[in-house]
């Protein structure tokens, strides 16, 4: 019998394993299709330097500390750089340039290092970021980046290395309960029992538990994607405007992003989404309008309806914790939240404060 039982192989259910597996706990993972496949594969990558003037600050500011530590032991152990680097980032406000001063104001009291670069100053930051309507920016010069999939393929190698059973193509249909205890998990393959139990099914987390005497609201948001590529890197900095993003790679390619659409758990392209990333795209780089389209793809994030993330275990559950509904932070929170969930595991004080992110 296992220590810990992960439900779900996305970035949070893989990191909690990761770090459960480092303090010597014996884990299972399952996975209905492929670890790392959903919407983990599927992000851009981007590491802000915190959640300023957000319930999510402490958690950020966490994982932040963490992502340098973790990239590097994840390199040593398995042999895989996830690319992490700090590039950098660039906000252009959606509306008004006077929300620029405002933004700064936020990073910097949160103690997180960010300037406000007029118009000329963008222009000598970027040359190609020329868009029309760009008179502000507010850089933050220790945003990073990682790639997803170079990230996701370390922890499960890492996993491995350390005797994480992952499971695929196990789907978990049901729970054996009795008297508020989980004894084991129901999937095709038969039941998969153990001593603690973590939900981290992503968009799948509620429709896992509706069955169960836990109640969460965790919704599907498509995002949808494109790859454009260049013969050359056109932008250094990460550029964001509200929801959406341009995210370069040494390579020449840049990601842009994304859309949130409540379309089920219908994961697919349409042209009118297509469409409108690329026109953002060539609105904000003039340039590439001569790129050369790559692919587009979609993922599903898990959208907690409260806004907070589910963290914890539920008051009327003895050994089932849940770390679900990070929505568009899934990447960014990951570390903290195996670190936050493998204190609970191991008896320990939680390195923060969760109450906020408690599921009853």
């Amino acid at each position: 019998m296992h220590d810990v039982v992960v439900i779900g192989g996305g970035v949070v259910g893989l990191s909690v394993a990761y770090e459960c597996s480092r303090r010597g706990l014996s884990v299972v993972l399952l996975d209905q299709t492929q670890p790392g496949r959903e919407a983990s594969w599927a992000g851009a990558g981007i590491l802000p330097p915190g959640h300023p003037g957000s319930p999510l600050a402490e958690l950020s500011n966490l994982s932040t500390g963490l992502w340098p530590r973790w990239s590097a032991e994840l390199r040593e152990e398995t042999g895989i750089d996830n690319g992490y680097r700090r590039c950098g980032g660039l906000r252009i406000p959606e509306q008004s340039p006077g929300e620029t001063a405002a933004e700064v104001d936020e990073w910097r009291h949160a103690g997180v290092a960010a300037d406000i670069l007029e118009q000329a100053q963008i222009r000598e930051c970027e040359p190609e970021l020329a868009g029309p309507g760009i008179e502000s920016a507010c850089r933050l010069p220790t945003l990073a980046q990682v790639r997803n999939p170079w990230h996701l393929q370390a922890l499960i190698a890492a996993c491995a290395r350390r005797g994480v059973d992952i499971r695929c193509g196990q789907p978990v249909t049901g729970f054996d309960e009795q008297r508020g205890r989980t004894r084991a998990v129901l999937t095709p393959g038969g039941p998969v029992s153990g001593h603690n139990f973590v939900v981290a099914a992503g968009a799948w987390s509620q429709r896992l538990l509706a069955n169960s005497r836990t109640s969460i609201e965790i919704e599907p948001i498509r995002g949808q994607i494109v790859l454009l590529s260049t013969h050359r890197p056109l932008i250094r900095h990460v550029v964001e405007q509200g929801p959406r993003y341009l995210v370069p790679r040494p390579d020449g390619r840049t990601l842009v992003g994304s859309t949130e659409e409540r379309a089920g758990f219908h994961k697919a392209n349409t042209a009118t989404a297509v469409s409108g990333l690329i026109a953002f795209a060539v609105s904000v780089v003039p340039a590439l309008a001569d790129s050369r389209f790559e692919q587009a793809w979609s993922g599903l994030r898990p959208r907690a309806l409260r806004g907070l993330p589910y963290l914890g275990r539920p008051l009327n559950r003895e050994n089932l914790f849940l770390a679900a509904g990070h929505f568009r932070d899934g990447l960014k929170l990951s570390p903290g939240t195996a670190v936050v969930l493998a204190d609970l595991l191991t008896g320990q004080p939680p390195s923060i404060d969760i109450d906020r992110f408690a599921i009853d």
